[in-house]
């Protein structure tokens, strides 16, 4: 398959909303739910041709959780601005690209799974900035 046959290509000229690395950063945090934190409980009938190992279910709410820690891990206190570069600025946003993902077969979901699991899970000003505290520990001084 080409670069320009790729699921994600079609996406990104689909939806406009969203960049590359908006897609990129969903699946690096469900892995990151998945083995790091350890959410997930195995789905039946929902394994992998390529993997013995049953798929770990994790929910929209659990998701977005983990895209929040994640994304401080990785970003720090520019976390929701590198978000917003991408064009995610909601939870709701983590719900579209989801089922975008879902819709070109990338990811998969169980009969419950709403894309409306994903609304307001967490103001993002509250979960980005405000719940990111610099301590004296961290700045270095006693």
């Amino acid at each position: 398959m080409s670069d320009a046959e790729h699921p994600i290509v079609e996406l990104l000229r689909r939806d406009k909303r969203y960049r590359r690395g908006a897609y990129q950063f969903v699946f690096d945090a469900l892995s990151f739910a998945q083995d790091k934190l350890g959410m997930g409980v195995p789905v039946p009938g929902m394994d992998d041709e390529d993997d013995d190992e049953a798929q770990r279910h994790v929910t929209g709410q659990q998701l977005c959780e983990a895209m929040r820690i994640y994304a401080h891990q990785e970003y720090g206190y520019l976390a929701k601005q590198v978000l917003n570069h991408w064009g995610i600025r909601t939870t709701g946003d983590f719900g579209e690209i989801v089922f975008n993902l879902i819709e070109v077969g990338l990811m998969r979901k169980t009969a419950e799974d709403r894309r409306e699991d994903f609304d307001d899970v967490f103001d993002f000003d509250e979960g980005f900035q405000r719940s990111f505290q610099i301590t004296a520990a961290d700045s270095g001084e006693d």
